[in-house]
Formats: C-alpha cells, structure tokens, sequence
C-alpha cells in the first residue's frame, strides 16, 4: 500500500525525447496562429481604411451638386462654396456662348470628385403668392383607366380591350380622327356598329397603333371595354407669377390617382378658388384643406400649358393679380441655410406668413422636388392644421427675404414635417 501511494511511474529517454518533441510541435503551432491573426489584423485595419475612405468619398461626391446656377454679375466664391479645404477646383475655365461652363472638382488635389455644370441667370424678382386656386386641366387625348367585362349579346362576359390597351395609355386618334374627348370616342363607337377600329395611342412617350373591334352589349348598344378620363380637377397653391404672367404652382406635377402616372395635358385653366374648411392632418392621416371651385368664367385667372415634376406652369391673364402678392427676389439652392424661414398660404382666412424650420437641404436631390426637409413650428397652423395638408402643395417658403422654395410633400407619420422644392428648379425648367 505504502508503495502505491508513493511510487512513480518510470519514464525511458525515449519517451522524454517524444515528450519535448510534442512541447516545440505546439509552440510552432502557436506561433503560425499569431502570424495569422496578426495578418487578419492587418487586412481588416486596411479594409477598414479603405470602406472609410470610400465613404468619405462618395459623401463628399454625393454633397456636391450636378447643376447649379449663379448670378451672372456676381462673381462666386468657390472656396466657401465648397467649405472644404480638401477639396479643390479648377481656376480657368473655358465659358459657352450661353455663358455656362463646367467646374471640376478634386480631392486632395488629385482625385477627381465631380464636374458641375454652371448656369449663369440674371437676378430677378417675382410676385409671390401663397393663394388657394382651382385646377382644371384637360388630358391630351383620352386616358385609359383600366380595362373591364362587358356581356354581350348572347350574355357571355367578355373583355375586348385586355391584352391590347393598357392603363396610362393615351388614345389620341380613332380610324385618323383626332381625339378630343371621352364623348367623342363614345361617339365613334356607336357609329361603329362591331367593326374593327385602328386606334393611335400615346405608350410611355411613344407612339403606337393598336386594333380593337367594339362588342355589342346586352341593350344593343357597343362598347370597348374600358374606363376612360379626358380631364382632371383641383385645388393647390399659387406659388409665384414672374413680371412676364408665367406663373408656377404645386412645385410637383399632378398625376392620375388611378394609374399613378403624370398626366400629359393639352391645356387647362386656372380658377380662384376658396377653403371652406380643413381636415386636420394627424399622425398616419394627411390632412385637408376642402375648398369650392366656381367655374364661372369671370373666375377664371389663366391658364395652364405644362404639367410637369417641377409643377403646373402657365400664363397669367392681366388684371387678375392679386393684392396680396409681394414682390421679392429669389434665391439660388447654394443661398439656403438651415435655421428659421416662413412659409405663405391662406387656410380660409386669407393669405399669412407661418414659421417654420428648415432642418435639411440635399443641394443634388435625385427627386427633384424634394430638395429640402422643413418643419412648421408655428403654434397657430399646427393647432388648425396639424402641419402641412393637401391643397398646401405649391405653398411659398420665403427666408432672409427670397423665395427659396415651396412646400411639395407632406410626412405622413409626421404632419408637421415635409418636403421642399428649390425656387430655381420650378423657375429655370
């Protein structure tokens, strides 16, 4: 027992040999699994520098605009334009005869960032309004909704248009007969009586021929199988009237609730019009300025020529300006500064000035009518209205005594809050 208690077991040479062998085979094994972790290290700071590097890049690519435009008789400072010391710029330049150039920009000195296109525009001032007005706009040539069944004759359910017609195309032309209204194409329906008709129609801005054949109905009459709309109606804002009677509105063009898609228009008009009363806008519910429009001839202000993403465009007639427009000078993108500005536009008792805020400016917007973020913080509009409403698109957004913008969208989840297009996109396109 004594022994058992006390003894070792021996070892011969060999086994200690093998024994020192094993201890020296860990210590390499060890040593390769530094290496590797310091060459992992080493890959990982350097990726790391170079997502950095990229990042800083592409933001500082991203914060320099595409396009601007400058005064023509002032000269730019482009060192606190670009308000970075890492970024330099090209100090000769060879000019257009339209008096625009190009300005390349590098980093470093060395990286090329971006070319931006430079514009040069006269200063000039408008009269800006912020007034409620009725839209009327008639599409060009009639608008297909959607297509639908019909039952004909014998009581089967058909539907003649599907896989010919599709919703957002445009029929300008039936059998060569220019197009010029939803009742006409009625018309020339009837008088069809069943035989196959060649229609031309306007497809995502190309022109194409289609062929479709009536189906008499049920009562004996014919029909197509589609819904159509030749015309569009509305209110929104006045945004401002240049001293030539070309006015800007909305700051965003108005599209078909049903497709989607913005309408192409052969002309409208523009009527006064008068908020009734407002449906407060709350979190998840966009709010409502609810107006009347009269039709009436002597309330018919201008009319309309362009609908496109920068908003309604037209002509103003003369002696239908109004008095509560002011004239004052527009500002360029670069000219905005984040901080304290107002907006214009009447919520049923006439046209006020409100306070808001202006918390972010993208100078190179790819929406082109969402260029800024603001905030009303006036307590007596966000105690009526909640914020910004429908009907209020187009309203002017004014700071240091220029129109900057006008008001274009609002947040759904947040009232208060919405989005802005810059002045010089709805005046310069």
């Amino acid at each position: 027992d004594h022994r058992d208690l006390h003894s070792f077991p021996t070892r011969r040479s060999s086994d200690l040999t093998n024994g020192e062998d094993k201890t020296k085979g860990c210590g390499g094994n060890l040593q390769e699994k530094q290496k590797k972790y310091r060459k992992f290290l080493w890959y990982a700071l350097v990726g790391t520098l170079l997502s950095l590097f990229i990042l800083i890049y592409g933001t500082m690519k991203d914060h320099i605009p595409d396009e601007i435009f400058v005064y023509a008789d002032e000269e730019t400072d482009w060192e606190t334009f670009f308000q970075e010391p890492l970024i330099s710029y090209d100090e000769t330049v060879e000019v257009s005869q339209n008096g625009s150039y190009q300005i390349r920009c590098k980093w470093l000195g060395v990286l090329p960032l971006k070319t931006i296109k430079v514009h040069t525009v006269e200063k000039q001032e408008v009269l800006v309004s912020g007034s409620p007005v009725g839209i009327y706009m008639e599409t060009k040539g009639v608008l297909v909704i959607d297509s639908g069944e019909i039952t004909d004759r014998e009581g089967i359910r058909r539907t003649p248009a599907e896989h010919i017609i599709q919703s957002g195309d445009y029929i300008c032309e039936i059998d060569g007969k220019v197009l010029t209204g939803k009742r006409q194409l009625m018309q020339l329906v009837r008088e069809n009586q069943g035989e196959p008709m060649e229609l031309q129609v306007i497809r995502h801005q190309e022109t194409i021929k289609l062929e479709m054949t009536p189906v008499e109905t049920e009562d004996g009459s014919y029909k197509l199988g589609i819904w159509v709309r030749d015309n569009i109606q509305g209110i929104g804002t006045l945004t401002y009237v240049e001293p030539n009677g070309t006015f800007g509105a909305l700051g965003h063009g108005i599209s078909d609730a049903d497709t989607g898609e913005r309408l192409e228009i052969s002309d409208g008009d523009l009527y006064r019009a008068d908020i009734l009363s407002i449906r407060k806008g709350t979190a998840g519910t966009p709010g409502e300025l609810r107006g009347v429009i009269n039709y009436r001839e002597e309330n018919r202000i201008g009319t309309i020529c362009g609908n496109s993403q920068y908003g309604i465009r037209g002509q103003l007639e003369p002696g239908k300006y109004s008095e509560s427009m002011k004239k004052i000078p527009t500002g360029l993108k670069q000219e905005i500064q984040t901080g304290k500005a107002e907006i214009r536009c009447d919520i049923g008792d006439g046209i006020r000035e409100y306070q808001c805020e202006i918390l972010e400016i993208d100078s190179n917007a790819r929406d082109t009518n969402k260029c800024f973020v603001l905030r009303i913080t006036d307590d007596d509009l966000l105690s009526r209205t909640g914020g910004i409403v429908q009907g209020m698109s187009g309203s002017p957004v004014l700071q240091n005594g220029k129109l900057i913008g006008a008001i274009t969208h609002v947040f759904v989840n947040d009232p208060a809050k919405g989005y802005g297009i810059f002045a010089e996109n709805m005046i310069e396109h």
